[in-house]
């Protein structure tokens, strides 16, 4: 421990000490405090009466017996000063002398350093100290185990208990036994105080017997003396009543007030104060309940108490005033002899209207109760407040609104980094990011929002996150640590804001350090106590949890949609065909299925896709994948639209049935698909759909129509066929494809929504970005249930110089005349560079369609995006690519095709097949 002494004392880093030890030692370094000085403040005015002395005091003298040997019990007032010390043995006392220890000198951690009972009021909680742990060196040979004393009523720490003996002297018991007397003297405090209302209820008692007004009094305490529940009133009607009972007893002083009741009637709450014959003040609350036929009657004036009655109350009764405007006490008029009571004074039980006697006690301790009340008012709000949302942001700033002003006049949220990336265990250090600000002010003093910083390590902040404990500074003026974060600016709050008291609660979670949120009075007079402590926390801890489930709502949505976007296209393929645009907006409900395609084809054709997969979440957006990947391996085949369909229904079926058989995932029958392709060479376009909306057409007159498209039963379904629809579309124009996501809004029927669609694409002069834009603007619901996805695409033609077109017949001698015409055509499209590739693919498929197919053939070279050579025939025979052996004769043409084009390959048509070959065009 001394080596550890040594190293602090030199600034470098010290092991082995406890950290609450290395916290204290940190906080009396930060104060100015040296080792070698030992100076204590006396003050000869103590309070010996207080409460928590008449209770300590019973205590001490039952555990006396249990420490006769050298061990010193001493009690302390909330600032630490000593007010009084019981010692076992008599041998101690010199020594404690000489360190101080007696009643008068205060024993705060900020004069004399680590210690017992200064370390255990700074941080509020049990606390020992032994031997060298001490800051002071007088100290050090000593051992001292203290607890704070919290009044049960008040919720503030009136003191400390202390046990002080020499350091080889220390038990691990003591600090049980510390522990217990503590116990005990909070139990103490809350029995003297249950006794003093006693007192009080009872003089009530005898001074309205003798008042001759007839009270049932069923119940004794500060709370609800008498219940209310065979009165008829509403549950709502006595929570307002003894809310208002409560709000009086508080004044201690003669008041009244009428209360107004959810049925319209009037009942009169009447506060008199009572005085104990031992000199004890207290107040009670009566109330003149209204009788069932709704009129109210005065409460009849009590009849003066005789003089030499011990027990003593005020009768004067003032008019009645409006509910919450207590009214002064008059002066006493002189007593006169008593009078018997007249029969209308008396309220007999059953007479229409009885005074109740609704709560009794000492006005201090309904201040603490009304107190209490607001407290756990303050806690059930945050409940319903905090957490509407699964927004991190809406969720701090809704912890700030509620805890300013009722709690404090300044909050601030600050989250850790890490925990706004998304990590699942985030560290407790590195830097902070402002999330919300709560202030009775509009010019808050303090960092802004989303502004980064990190604490200063001896901060109250740093030190919270440090060791997981919520910290409470009282006194700002002595906390030099939380200066210095920013000396010029914190020395501003202090004298320009007022600020005068802090309060740090951790942010967190299922173990998850989260953040910090910190709480400042400024214009409140009072500091934080340790009950605005607790509340704070419960606050806090709620909205750490909703926090939480926000945070980690939002990083499971992000993923979700992450992987969505990516199993989305990253961008529109390069192609001739269309000028396409496209959206795609998640639904606020969460990540769907919706997925968009722009595929070229051979030819170049393009295909257009638009789907929708059943359910919301990752499994929706995994499915959605599966069936995009599928839908580019079937186009690779160059499938037409229905075929495409039926294997993709397939698909849906064999998964589905996996699923089943597992017994796990979610079943996707129900999914949706439109399929369209659009051949620029002739401006057919052929498309088929599965329980998908129909795609709009708006012709270059600015006329839209839907497609008169068969439909087709959803994917899944199985067992029903998919018809083809084809259409000739005119150069320029617009085919939309959409989810249904686009048309659905609980504002409006599907008709309206079609109608609204055909409003905003009557404008063909627009380009496809800007009518995608448009269409959003109209079409799009302020809050969207089902994704939005939309592709608008404006077609174009190949010009007919664009294609060459040659009917062979199936001969020999063709391929040379083929050659000729060819090398001809290229360079009519200034492709002389590619002549020689050119000729041998056409040479090489040509010949294999003589040798192998039937029927009538043609060729055809399309200059698009690529040069495309196309040999057609009857056969429906696929040619198969193949590795010729060094002895083979044959066999290389389709393998030298392979190598001489960037693709190639084969599709089906009505009257055989076509085998294609697309080469780049060079710059």
């Amino acid at each position: 421990m001394a080596r550890a002494r040594e190293r602090f004392a030199s600034g470098d880093r010290v092991e082995g000490v406890r950290a609450p030890i290395l916290q204290s030692w940190q906080r009396c370094r930060d104060l100015g405090l040296r080792p070698d000085r030992f100076e204590l403040p006396y003050d000869a005015n103590l309070d010996l009466e207080s409460p928590l002395v008449r209770a300590a005091l019973p205590v001490l003298g039952r555990v006396e017996p249990a420490f006769l040997g050298p061990v010193s019990l001493i009690i302390t007032d909330s600032d630490g000063t000593v007010l009084v010390r019981r010692t076992g043995d008599r041998s101690l006392d010199p020594l404690l002398d000489a360190i101080q220890l007696l009643p008068g000198f205060r024993y705060a951690e900020r004069l004399a350093g680590t210690c017992g009972l200064g370390t255990a009021l700074a941080e509020r909680r049990l606390h020992h100290v032994r031997g060298p742990e001490h800051f002071a060196e007088c100290l050090q040979g000593f051992a001292c185990f203290a607890a704070p004393v919290l009044n049960p009523l008040s919720g503030r720490i009136d003191g400390a208990v202390n046990l002080t003996c020499r350091a080889s002297d220390a038990r691990p018991a003591m600090e049980s036994f510390i522990q217990k007397a503590r116990n005990s003297i909070e139990q103490q405090i809350l029995d003297t105080c249950s006794q003093r209302e006693r007192t009080v209820l009872q003089a009530y008692v005898q001074a309205r017997r003798r008042g001759c007004t007839a009270v049932a009094v069923t119940g004794e305490g500060m709370a609800s003396v008498e219940a209310l529940g065979d009165t008829g009133l509403s549950r709502r009607d006595q929570e307002v009543l003894q809310e208002k009972a409560t709000e009086l007893l508080c004044s201690g002083a003669v008041a009244a007030a009428e209360v107004m009741l959810s049925t319209g009637r009037t009942a009169m709450l009447l506060c008199r104060p009572v005085t104990t014959p031992s000199g004890i003040s207290g107040a009670a609350v009566e109330a003149l309940l209204p009788s069932t036929s709704g009129h109210s009657t005065r409460l009849p004036r009590p009849a003066e108490p005789e003089p030499a009655e011990p027990a003593r109350w005020s009768p004067q009764r003032p008019e009645p005033e409006p509910a919450g405007t207590p009214k002064a006490p008059k002066a006493p008029k002189a007593p006169k002899a008593p009078k018997a009571p007249k029969a209308a004074e008396t309220l007999a039980p059953g007479s229409g209207e009885a005074g109740r006697l609704l709560l009794v006690g000492e006005p201090t301790v309904g201040r603490f109760a009304m107190q209490t009340r607001r407290r756990l008012q303050l806690l059930s709000e945050g409940g319903v407040r905090i957490g509407t949302t699964l927004d991190v942001a809406q969720t701090a700033a809704e912890l700030a609104d509620v805890a300013v002003p009722q709690l404090a006049d300044f909050v601030t949220v600050d989250l850790l980094q890490s925990v706004l990336s998304w990590e699942e265990a985030a560290e407790t250090g590195g830097p902070l990011h402002r999330m919300a600000v709560g202030s009775i002010r509009a010019d808050c003093p303090f960092y802004h929002m989303d502004t980064q910083f990190e604490f200063v390590p001896t901060t109250p902040q740093a030190r919270c996150l440090a060791t997981g404990q919520s910290i409470l500074e009282p006194d700002l003026t002595l906390a030099p640590g939380w200066l210095a974060q920013d000396p010029v600016r914190t020395e501003k709050l202090l004298v320009e804001q007022g600020i005068h008291s802090l309060m740090t609660v951790l942010l967190r979670s299922s173990g998850t350090v989260l953040g910090v949120v910190t709480f400042y009075r400024s214009e409140k007079p009072d500091p934080f106590e340790n009950d605005d402590l607790s509340l704070a926390e419960e606050l806090v801890a709620h909205a750490a949890v909703c926090i939480d489930n926000a945070r980690r709502y939002t990083r499971e949505h992000t993923m979700a949609v992450a992987l969505q976007r990516s199993l989305l296209p990253q961008g529109l393929p390069q192609q001739g065909a269309v000028e396409a645009a496209y959206r795609y907006l998640p639904a606020l409900a969460g990540v769907s299925g919706d997925w968009f395609d722009v595929i070229p084809l051979s030819g170049a054709r393009v295909a257009l896709v638009v789907g929708d997969v059943v359910g919301h979440g990752i499994q929706a957006a995994a499915t959605m994948g599966r069936l995009r990947t599928a839908i580019h391996n079937f186009a690779a085949l160059d499938l037409l639209p229905d075929e495409l369909l039926s294997h993709l229904d397939d698909l849906v079926i064999r998964l589905d049935n996996d699923a089943l058989a597992s017994g796990g995932g979610h079943g996707i029958t129900g999914s949706s698909c439109l399929y369209a392709i659009y051949d620029p060479s002739s401006g057919q376009c052929t498309m088929a759909r599965a329980g998908h909306p129909p795609p709009a057409l708006v012709t270059p007159d600015g006329h839209v129509t839907l497609a008169d498209l068969p439909p087709g039963p959803p994917l899944g379904l199985g067992g029903l066929p998919f018809q083809v629809a084809e259409l000739e579309l005119p150069i320029g124009s617009q085919l939309v494809l959409y989810s249904d996501g686009l048309l659905q809004d609980h504002r409006r029927d599907i008709d309206a929504g079609v109608e609204r669609l055909r409003q905003a694409l009557a404008h063909p002069q627009r380009p496809p970005e800007a009518t995608c834009q448009a269409v959003m603007d109209a079409m799009l619901p302020a809050f969207p249930q089902d994704d939005v996805t939309l592709l608008v695409t404006r077609t174009r033609r190949l010009d007919t110089r664009q294609i060459a077109t040659w009917k062979l017949p199936s001969a020999p001698e063709v391929v040379s005349t083929l050659r000729t015409a060819v090398t001809r055509q290229l360079a009519d499209w200034d492709l002389e560079e590619l002549r020689f590739t050119t000729e041998l693919i056409l040479s090489e498929l040509l010949t294999n369609a003589i040798r192998y197919a039937t029927g009538p053939l043609q060729v055809r070279m399309l200059r698009a995006d690529s040069l495309i050579c196309e040999v057609s025939d009857g056969s429906s025979t696929s040619p198969h690519l193949r590795h010729a052996a060094t002895t083979d004769e044959g066999g290389r043409g389709l393998f030298l095709v392979a190598q001489l084009a960037q693709r190639w390959g084969t599709r089906y048509t009505a009257n055989g097949k076509i085998i294609w070959a697309e080469q780049d065009i060079p710059p």
